[in-house]
């Protein structure tokens, strides 16, 4: 049964804050008239970041976190280790694993997982940037901290096969997070420590 609204512009706002994820219609309506009932002042501000937000955020030249500028805090940072990339799949990865304190490198952002069911191939991905990074001869190593699901081990793989070719050790975070699990939700004892206790590639996978 489809939900009457007394106003159209109630019904407009309802219908953009549904299209969000995990966000359905009962749930944006309560939002919306939580916003309602609050001052001018701050809705404003809301609405402001969000245009803002989106017209002026950047994405890091290096490694593709999301920043204020062109190069990102952390790939400017001269006290980090510079010969290491951790590789994970999108910006909440990063957060996490910065949360965790327990790794000085740097990071390369992919922006997903190889997923055929998704339509996602190697080419959607921020892969090719990374082998460039590797390229020029500067790392040491690069650190696979993908999601332990077959999309995240797909992706693990293809990297892997695409660095074979360059003199670095290329690793993996250790299974201390479970088969299925995603980074994100790892919490930050575990991912610190699988992360410390990452192993060699080749010596997880047989393929």
């Amino acid at each position: 049964m489809n939900q009457k609204y007394p106003s159209i512009l109630l019904e407009n706002a309802v219908n953009e804050f549904a299209r969000l994820p995990g966000i359905g219609r009962k749930t944006a309506l309560r939002l919306i008239l939580h916003l309602l009932r609050q001052d001018d002042a701050m809705v404003d501000g809301f609405a402001q970041s969000l245009v803002a937000l989106k017209h002026e955020v950047k994405y890091c030249k290096v490694c593709h976190n999301i920043s204020d500028a062109d190069v990102c805090p952390i790939c400017l940072n001269k006290s980090r280790d510079a010969s290491t990339i951790c590789v994970v799949e999108n910006i909440k990865e990063v957060m996490a694993i910065e949360n965790t304190m327990q790794y000085k490198g740097l990071y390369h952002v992919l922006g997903g997982i190889i997923s055929p069911i998704d339509g996602i191939g190697p080419a959607d991905l921020e892969i090719e940037s990374l082998v460039e990074r590797v390229a020029k001869g500067d790392i040491g190593e690069v650190i696979l901290a993908l999601s332990t699901t077959m999309e995240g081990d797909t992706t693990n793989f293809y990297i892997y096969k695409k660095l074979a070719a360059y003199d670095i050790k290329v690793s993996m975070i250790a299974r201390g997070i479970s088969i299925g699990d995603e980074i994100e939700y790892a919490d930050e004892v575990t991912l610190g420590r699988s992360i410390l206790n990452r192993t060699l590639f080749n010596e997880s996978y047989r393929m």
